[in-house]
């Protein structure tokens, strides 16, 4: 049964449900009867996915009592009231108390259906964005976040809650701008070494010959210009966590040295005869293959299986494509707040495309383009070339490619959606079943990744 097709159809006449049942069932409408008001108060809940179709004229509660009922429990529940023809001025009036719409007898099964998916249309939308918002709230404390409600985003923030709060070290694996530093905040904000150090270094980004200093610190007089005392990234992470990103940037030697304190959790800095225990968690990342790169001699294969006791890949983006509209409101927010400026949310049309390209600049690059947009405003021009202005503007995808992003994310959206099931699926894109299972195999999608 599908949640999202939920129709409550209430009429104490038992021909007139039996005959609605089954024109909605024809419809692929997942339909329960009541005949009472008061029974259908007991089915509805806040949030229920569905429309409730009740007549106005019932042996007890009347329909407009329920629909005010209904809207107590939720303001936003569509309710189609049926009605005779002496009921009309009844039903006009009670759409403008919220109603959804109303079917005057004799109503075609035409008629029903149209208002009734009309009317599911809607409270889907609704219940997408009380999602939207709720997720948004969830992330709105202070502090790292990992944005997203794709299966990889839940895995990933479930595996990060199991290890936060260990000694065990981590390795984070994933293209530039997915966010491994983030990640790295995450495990440290949640575990008991939160009150300490978060210390980061970019291995890629210092110079080879002072790296060494850098991380384990000198005395004195250790080499030339060593005119005091320096204590290294290790020792201000005592306690902490340290963040080695791009490690695979590091040199050969230094790496030996690194070995040696992951081993004996002690450092010594240069030029120094004493060992400095330590208690610290090291987070190394890297955007390549770590097991490939010593394979090819580029990095040593005992750090690598020193390094790698919990490995963590973080997806890029164009892998978790439903998590791109709420990642972008995300900084639309954050950059809204930050210049003072009041942006309107997208259109579902620009929301596809953003979820049709590729972002091989991940959440970076996505959250580059959520700032342009809130700078420029009613100037920004919403198109492919205008959101790779910035990295990666060298890829520019063809039209079929396009086309094939944005039907594998939708495919995605609507799996994830329905928690897998091909049934709910087919009705939900209107595709036959033929047609949805040659998709999946074209993306390589398993309706099993979803559930």
């Amino acid at each position: 049964m599908n949640p999202l097709n939920s129709v409550l159809f209430i009429d104490d006449e038992l021909h007139i449900r039996q005959a609605n049942r089954q024109t909605l069932e024809l419809a692929d409408f997942a339909v329960t009867c009541l005949e009472s008001a008061e029974q259908a108060l007991q089915h509805i809940t806040d949030n229920w996915p569905g429309v409730v179709v009740c007549d106005i004229r019932l042996s007890g509660m009347s329909g407009t009592v329920l629909q005010k009922r209904l809207h107590e429990i939720d303001s936003d529940l569509p309710v189609i009231l049926i009605t005779g023809h002496g009921d009309v001025s009844t039903a006009v009036q009670a759409m403008h108390d919220g109603a959804y719409d109303f079917l005057e007898k004799p109503y075609s099964s035409e008629r029903l259906v149209k208002t009734v998916s009309k009317a599911l249309e809607k409270r889907m939308l609704t219940l997408e964005n009380r999602a939207l918002r709720t997720e948004l709230e969830a992330h709105s404390a202070l502090g790292p976040r990992f944005i997203g409600i794709t299966p990889a985003t839940q895995r990933l923030r479930a595996t990060i809650g199991q290890i936060a709060d260990t000694n065990a070290d981590v390795l984070l694996l994933g293209e530039t701008g997915t966010g491994k530093e983030l990640v790295a905040r995450l495990l440290h904000e949640h575990s008991r070494r939160r009150t300490q150090n978060f210390v980061a270094i970019n291995c890629g980004a210092v110079a080879e010959n002072m790296i060494e200093s850098e991380l384990f610190g000198h005395e004195a007089g250790a080499f030339t210009d060593a005119r005091a005392t320096r204590i290294g990234k290790f020792e201000h992470a005592d306690g902490g966590t340290l963040l080695l990103d791009e490690i695979e940037s590091m040199p050969m030697q230094v790496q030996v040295h690194l070995l040696r304190v992951l081993q004996e959790r002690a450092v010594e800095r240069m030029g120094a005869n004493r060992l400095i225990p330590l208690d610290l968690r090291v987070v190394a990342a890297a955007k390549i293959n770590l097991k490939e790169a010593a394979a090819r001699g580029t990095f040593r294969e005992d750090l690598y299986y020193r390094l790698n006791v919990v490995c963590l890949e973080i997806p890029p983006l164009r892998k978790r494509r439903e998590d791109i509209p709420l990642i972008f409101h995300h900084y639309l927010l954050v950059a809204s707040h930050r210049y003072q400026k009041e942006v309107p949310m997208p259109k579902q049309a620009q929301v596809n495309l953003l979820m049709a390209y590729d972002w091989p600049g991940n959440v970076r690059e996505l959250r580059n383009l959520a700032e342009r947009y809130v700078l420029l405003g009613a100037q920004f021009n919403w198109s492919l070339e205008q959101m790779m202005t910035g990295e990666g503007s060298e890829q520019i995808a063809s039209l079929p490619e396009q086309v094939d992003a944005f039907e594998r994310a939708i495919l995605e959206q609507a799996l994830a959606s329905h928690n897998g099931c091909i049934r709910d699926v087919m009705a939900a894109l209107s595709i036959p079943r033929k047609t949805l299972y040659d998709k999946l195999r074209k993306y390589g999608l398993d309706k099993n990744d979803f559930k």
